[in-house]
């Protein structure tokens, strides 16, 4: 036993001499003394701490978090904003359509546009109308849906005994497309960031789709317009009703009667029972 014991202790003693050379041989000429202190707790900043059902005791993942230096369509500080802080969802949307002023990411519309159209409206709004890009006369005033599409719109909210205070309106695009050609694929993508912003802010309970480049836009579809209108479907848990163009309308006046069927079935989501006569 006691032969054991000191083959181990030679053992020791070599391994712990082998080591000191090789830190001499480092350069290192002396070892310091830890301080004495109070020990410090592991940190847990690495890894999100999981959440625990306390009525069950089961624990469930942490909701994971967006990686680094990967961009969010969905901003995070909408969500510390209610609708009892109109001031501030006002401010934060100031601030959207500061950036929007002055975005030149697509180089031909930049070029070519009087001035960006942000939005108009109610800011705690529980409906919005979302159309696809200005036109000739939002270009010049600066504001969505006042040309002859937008008369209609307005005498279509109107007939749902609302105002375009009540609601908010807003397009795809910021910038008119030149000659009012359809928005293209990279100007869609350069403007999706701002859109899902501004909806992020306001929060409606309801959105309306105007059009298929509305509704193929914010739903992330290529279905048609004619097999999506009068159907609700879901943008981030808020239910969108896709409807035609008011632009489609002056086109095609026979349509109306499908858009009052969809306004009267999205009114009734609201709370609010149109009368039967079409607009």
């Amino acid at each position: 036993m006691a032969q054991q014991r000191q083959t181990r202790y030679s053992r020791t003693t070599l391994a712990t001499l082998q080591k000191l050379e090789s830190l001499e041989l480092a350069g290192v000429k002396a070892l310091g003394k830890p301080r004495p202190g109070k020990p410090t707790a592991p940190s847990t900043a690495a890894k999100p701490a999981a959440a625990t059902n306390s009525s069950q005791g089961a624990t469930t993942p942490a909701i994971p978090t967006t990686p680094p230096n990967q961009p969010s369509h969905a901003a995070a500080a909408p969500h510390t904003i209610t609708h009892d802080s109109p001031d501030i969802v006002r401010q934060e949307l100031e601030i959207v359509e500061r950036e929007v002023a002055a975005c030149t990411a697509c180089e031909e519309l930049a070029s070519t546009r009087t001035q960006t159209v942000f939005g108009v409206g109610n800011p705690q709004a529980r409906l919005c109308f979302l159309g696809e890009a200005p036109g000739a006369d939002e270009d010049r005033q600066g504001e969505p849906f006042v040309g002859r599409a937008g008369q209609l719109l307005t005498k279509i909210i109107e007939a749902c005994t609302l105002t375009r205070q009540d609601v908010y309106i807003l397009n795809v695009l910021k910038c008119r497309p030149p000659g009012n050609r359809n928005p293209l694929p990279n100007e869609v993508s350069n403007c999706r960031g701002f859109l899902d912003r501004q909806l992020s802010l306001i929060r409606p309970e309801y959105i309306c789709c105007l059009g298929t480049i509305a509704a193929q836009t914010l739903l992330e579809t290529d279905t048609p317009i004619s097999r999506m209108r009068g159907k609700f479907f879901d943008y981030r848990g808020i239910p969108v009703m896709c409807t035609y163009h008011p632009a489609y309308l002056l086109r095609n006046p026979a349509a109306k009667k499908d858009v009052w069927e969809d306004m009267k079935v999205l009114m009734r989501k609201l709370g609010i029972e149109l009368d039967k006569a079409a607009t």
